[in-house]
């Protein structure tokens, strides 16, 4: 059986900054990307405010950075899947591709977050056929033509205002009579000529036939009018779930599933687990701050290794 002394699943910013501290401090660990390699900054073509880019960069290059970066310091990055894990005990067992178990003095998870969906039958029947949970992956696929995207917080805020620039047309489907999104993204919205937002509107289906999206069905949440407009696409921007299957009942987590650490670190309920960037944070889920959190996960994780080490030497 493999041992490691630093294994860290995921490979988003959280991820890769991690493996950059730990490989630095000759942890010489080893990551396992995940099913999307590079986590959601892949889906993403501009990161502007990221520090150290006066110029802006394109999300898979940051992410192909990062990890180029890792690997010069040392760290194994392996394109695999963790599918189970047993923190019942130490050393910590983590499942590969359901296979291979590998032995862990300690564990970062650095899993982030996806997209969340509706629920609606329509949503799956059309998914790749004009709906779409990331507009900067697909928007270009809807140049010159009329788009909706639901969600009130700043993701469809931004998903928007990207999209007019795209888009003859984008439909805004806001639940309530206010939108969630800060104060600047909101008034960017509201000031976009080709953005018409639906107040009190829910979606309720999602129109087309053979050749995809034709439109959506939408509710007034308050008198119950039902209306349906002409779209091409539709984008969801309604917040995200956190990867955190694998680790229930292993994990205490939140309602919402984020996995929940002792305030002013990332340690987790269980000795020797951290967790840093999205799957912990549902606050602010930047790139920058999941860096951060993957630099302390790190430094958490360093110095747990040497106070088991100091142990063993006493």
């Amino acid at each position: 059986m493999e041992k490691e002394k630093v294994l860290i699943i995921g490979s988003g910013p959280a991820g890769y900054t991690a493996a950059i501290y730990a490989a630095r401090a000759g942890l010489k660990p080893v990551l396992y990307t995940g099913g999307q390699p590079g986590g959601q900054l892949t889906t993403t073509n501009d990161v502007e405010n990221f520090p150290g880019y006066p110029d802006g960069i394109n999300g898979p290059q940051m992410m192909m950075d990062l990890q180029k970066q890792a690997e010069r310091f040392g760290t194994r990055v392996h394109f695999a899947l963790v599918t189970a894990v047993d923190f019942s005990g130490w050393p910590l067992k983590v499942t590969i591709d359901e296979s291979k178990v590998v032995e862990a003095e300690t564990v970062i998870v650095a899993t982030g977050a996806s997209a969340k969906y509706l629920g609606l039958p329509s949503e799956e029947k059309f998914n790749n056929k004009g709906v779409s949970a990331c507009a900067v992956c697909d928007g270009f696929f809807y140049r010159g033509k009329e788009v909706a995207v639901v969600g009130a917080g700043d993701s469809a805020a931004e998903e928007s205002t990207y999209l007019s620039k795209l888009c003859t047309k984008v439909h805004l489907i806001v639940r309530r009579d206010e939108m969630r999104a800060s104060k600047i993204m909101q008034q960017r919205v509201l000031s976009t000529p080709n953005i018409e937002v639906h107040w009190n509107a829910e979606t309720e289906e999602i129109l087309g036939d053979e050749s995809g999206v034709t439109g959506v069905r939408l509710k007034n949440t308050k008198t119950g009018e039902k209306k349906n407009i002409a779209v091409q696409g539709f984008f969801l921007a309604i917040g995200h779930k956190p990867n955190t299957d694998i680790f229930k009942g292993q994990l205490t987590m939140d309602e919402s599933g984020y996995i929940k650490v002792i305030a002013g670190s990332t340690k987790t309920n269980v000795e020797g687990v951290f967790a840093v960037g999205d799957v912990a944070d549902k606050v602010y889920r930047q790139a920058i701050t999941a860096a951060g959190s993957g630099c302390m996960g790190a430094l958490d994780a360093e110095k747990f290794l040497a106070a088991k080490e100091a142990l063993v030497v006493h």
